[in-house]
């Protein structure tokens, strides 16, 4: 085969530094777009982006030329810069050092979109740990929440 053929879903999770609440509605919207169009200068394919006022969770597709990493560290460094050079937010903002990554089977590419859709829904419910632990545990897509009636 003389071509590179990949398709890697990956959903990341970051949050901002110390979990302040920096992300407010006004902000969500430039944040998300400039997020989609950082994602799609270094070659990955964006899905949804959405999340809550202290994290963001992405679903894209990968650059086979580009790890998830680097990917990672391109979007949060980006975006801070942008956030702060444009003062969109009333102290400086900047996210914290880790991130969480999961690879996603198209098989439940749809759940994961719905699920990252309704983030403001899901943390009525529970918190970013209790999020992540059952995310980990892979339950969210088990009988936990029923998008489809929202």
């Amino acid at each position: 085969m003389a071509a590179t053929l990949s398709k890697i879903w990956i959903h990341v999770i970051f949050s901002t530094k110390d979990r302040k609440q920096l992300i407010t509605t006004k902000l969500e919207r430039r944040l998300y777009a400039y997020i989609r169009k950082q994602l799609y200068e270094i070659g990955c394919t964006l899905n949804i982006v959405n999340g809550s006022s202290d994290h963001v969770h992405c679903l894209f597709l990968m650059n086979a030329q580009v790890s998830v990493a680097e990917t990672v560290k391109h979007i949060k460094g980006s975006t801070s810069h942008f956030i702060n050079y444009n003062n969109l937010t009333d102290e400086k903002f900047s996210w914290q050092t880790g991130y969480t990554a999961y690879s996603v089977s198209e098989s439940i590419v749809s759940n994961v979109f719905k699920y990252i859709q309704h983030q403001k829904f899901v943390h009525e419910k529970i918190t970013l740990e209790e999020e992540t632990e059952e995310y980990t545990a892979m339950h969210l897509f088990n009988n936990i929440f029923d998008f489809d009636n929202h």
